[in-house]
């Protein structure tokens, strides 16, 4: 039996990083001030210094005063781009460490059923009129489960699943029958108007055990079943 999973979105708040954030600019704001006050405190010493019978030339002065105009510019330029990155980085780190402790869903075929309950999902970019997931024992390779899924939007598709792998199925008590707890994989057959889509994706379900920041990749969740994934690995959070 399956039946749908209700999501819920981390919020970002940026609070607590802006202090830091502030100092960054800063300095570098700083930066840009002191190259310009160099630049101007070398313009007037040559002024000062100039011959009055062959002053300099205003088109000279002019020139100079161009290129102090651009490099502050490119130089605030900088520190502006600087201060996004920074921002979008601190706002990403935040985002990810919410997310400890949270189920996700992120690309993949494994189940793992634990006390009867497991939870997987599809992504599906087209509307289905079909959709059936196939569960395979990791150990033989077989076919052992068929979900029927039904008509489905466009969109990620999460699944929570008892292990029975066929409802009309019983025992001697008339309970349905459920399969061992264990490692166990799945495809997804969708199709629309008979025609099988081919963009159906499987999706795994892990939990995010810690964050690592700093690194050239940028920010990287920690799954224990998946390893490091981004944060646009991450299809849903349950």
């Amino acid at each position: 039996m399956t039946s749908p999973i209700s999501s819920q979105s981390p919020t970002s708040n940026i609070a607590d990083l802006q202090a830091a954030m502030n100092a960054k600019a800063k300095t570098e704001t700083d930066s840009v001030q002191a190259d310009t006050d160099k630049f101007m405190t070398m313009l007037v010493t040559q002024l000062k210094n100039q011959d009055p019978l062959s002053p300099m030339d205003n088109a000279q002065m002019t020139s100079q005063l161009a290129q102090l105009q651009t490099v502050t510019g490119v130089n605030k330029l900088n520190t502006t781009l600087e201060s996004l990155k920074a921002s979008y980085q601190s706002t990403e780190s935040l985002q990810a460490t919410q997310l400890i402790g949270n189920g996700v869903l992120v690309e993949g075929e494994d189940i793992l059923l634990h006390k009867s309950q497991a939870i997987l999902g599809v992504e599906l970019a087209t509307p289905a009129d079909k959709v059936q997931v196939v569960v395979v024992d990791s150990k033989t390779g077989k076919d052992v489960a068929s979900l029927e899924l039904g008509e489905q939007d466009a969109g990620i598709v999460p699944i929570a699943w008892d292990g029975v792998p066929d409802a009309t199925k019983v025992d001697a008590d008339g309970k349905p029958i459920v399969l061992p707890d264990g490692a166990y994989t799945f495809r997804v057959i969708a199709s629309r108007g008979g025609e099988v889509l081919k963009d159906a994706k499987t999706l795994s379900f892990d939990s995010v055990a810690s964050v690592t920041t700093g690194g050239k990749d940028g920010v990287k969740l920690n799954l224990p079943g998946k390893g490091a994934v981004t944060l646009a690995d991450i299809k849903q959070v349950m």
